[in-house]
């Protein structure tokens, strides 16, 4: 029973400490929707570079909205990443009736390169924008967002400022994975200490990146995170390693992406980077685990296990999850009754953790897109 007291007292107080840690940071973040849709001044150019591949599905949507953008000053650049479906033909078909969309196709992926930060790469090459805004193939943006965040950049003279979307899911199983996922990517990754020079914490959103083009080709671009399959953070890690002043805001009213459809594409869609976000470091993801069970699942069964002052502690633990889990839904526009589903998708997230590690040292690397990258040279991309 000592055991079993001492790890509730424990986890409680850790408990405290990240869901203040997460509420103040939730609320220290700005957002889009309280900056007016005005261009400050003579408005830059902004060019924006989306990579697809096989994205038949969600692409016309997508480039429509983007396409139908506000911001007075923009060109669209879309690279054809070695498409097998239909992705070629619909971009050819939305090029002739839209000159301002570019449409650049790939063929082959050269050596030491992931496919997409291949594409993005040879994408801005092409811009002959001041402000690069990177963005994937299946988000839907408003209208006013890019006007929105070129005014927040400008106001905080910025250099890169991260995006947050709002995530389409079309269950409620996969809502309440989305709800709890941001809570992981949070603790993980600390955004709202990104602004903070002094800090370590960096910040990257695959939806939306924008950053100005001097400071991309001054950090080497997506030369330098070639290999890397969380390109997306690990921009804004390079980005702000340089010196460059970086933030993120939120966005879930401007920016919406269908993340996944189902159960098996949320397994198959994380085993990219589940690893790679941890550096491939085993003894980094085994701790991530033990902490997750201790904190994010073994209160909710020792509630039942348990008896006396051990249950009530833990049960003062499990309310303040729910509590935080709720309040964090409430700021990215999911909703708050989620939070219920934390403890099973923090076990299925457990479960992602350990299948990615364990298929990556198996299998030698990762199949992602139709293409192997073996771990050795994923490894050698160090950022």
């Amino acid at each position: 029973m000592t055991i079993l007291f001492w790890i509730a007292a424990a986890t409680l107080i850790v408990t405290t400490c990240v869901a203040f840690d997460l509420f103040s940071g939730n609320r220290s973040v700005r957002a889009l929707r309280d900056v007016l849709p005005v261009p400050v001044g003579d408005p830059s150019r902004v060019s924006i570079i989306v990579a697809a591949r096989n994205e038949q599905r969600n692409i016309r949507e997508a480039l429509q909205s983007l396409l139908d953008l506000a911001y007075p000053n923009f060109e669209l650049i879309v690279v054809n990443d070695r498409s097998e479906d239909n992705t070629g033909r619909i971009l050819d078909d939305m090029a002739r009736t839209h000159p301002c969309l570019k449409v650049l196709h790939i063929d082959v992926l050269p050596p030491g390169w992931l496919g997409k930060n291949h594409a993005l790469w040879i994408g801005s090459h092409r811009a002959s924008g001041e402000l690069l805004l990177f963005s994937d193939a299946d988000i839907v943006m408003e209208p006013t967002v890019v006007t929105r965040a070129v005014a927040f950049l400008e106001q905080n003279r910025l250099d890169h400022l991260a995006a947050t979307p709002s995530m389409r899911m079309p269950t409620t199983f996969l809502g309440m994975f989305g709800a709890a996922f941001i809570i992981f990517f949070s603790l993980f990754s600390r955004p709202w200490k990104a602004r903070d020079p002094k800090s370590r914490h960096h910040i990257g959103i695959g939806a939306f990146n924008l950053v100005r083009s001097a400071a991309y080709r001054q950090v080497g671009g997506h030369e330098t995170i070639r290999l890397r399959p969380d390109d997306d953070i690990k921009l804004g890690k390079i980005v702000k390693q340089a010196g460059f002043r970086q933030d993120v805001a939120y966005a879930p009213e401007f920016l919406e992406v269908e993340w996944y459809a189902s159960l098996g594409e949320v397994i198959k869609g994380l085993e990219k980077n589940a690893f790679s976000g941890a550096d491939y470091n085993i003894p980094l993801v085994l701790t991530g685990v033990v902490i997750h069970i201790l904190c994010n699942i073994w209160p909710f069964m020792a509630i039942f296990l348990t008896r006396g002052w051990i249950q009530g502690i833990n049960l003062a633990t499990v309310v303040l999850i729910l509590l935080v889990v709720a309040d964090s839904a409430r700021f990215h526009r999911s909703k708050s009754w989620y939070a219920v589903g934390y403890p099973l998708m923090s076990a299925l997230f457990v479960f992602i953790l350990l299948r990615t590690m364990l298929l990556n040292l198996m299998q030698g690397g990762i199949v992602w897109r139709g293409t192997f990258y073996s771990l050795k040279e994923l490894k050698g991309n160090r950022v």
